[in-house]
């Protein structure tokens, strides 16, 4: 079973793994809140090992509080989630970058 622990220490990992003193003057990631309620998680690509890879997009509805969207998008990995999936966007994102 995956952990939010095990998912945030990883998404550290990740992050740290990319700093080279010069990406994370450029690029980095977000996460922010939405107002109805829910997440937003942006990853940059750009300069990394993931920079040219696509995926394929996911739409998950579940209730109005319980959903997922996920896609990249110029050179960006792009998240959105209700207020209970901010771990879920972030494992669909460490699985795509293990992929």
């Amino acid at each position: 079973m995956v952990t939010s622990q095990d998912v945030l220490l990883w998404i550290q990992d990740w992050y740290v793994s990319q700093c080279d003193d010069e990406w994370e003057h450029s690029y980095g990631m977000e996460i922010n809140t939405l107002d109805n309620p829910g997440w937003r998680v942006s990853i940059d690509l750009t300069s990394t090992a993931l920079d040219n890879q696509s995926m394929i997009a996911i739409q998950t509805e579940r209730t109005d509080l319980d959903w997922i969207h996920c896609w990249v998008s110029d050179k960006q990995f792009q998240g959105a989630g209700g207020p209970n999936n901010l771990l879920e966007i972030l494992t669909v994102f460490q699985n795509f970058a293990r992929s």
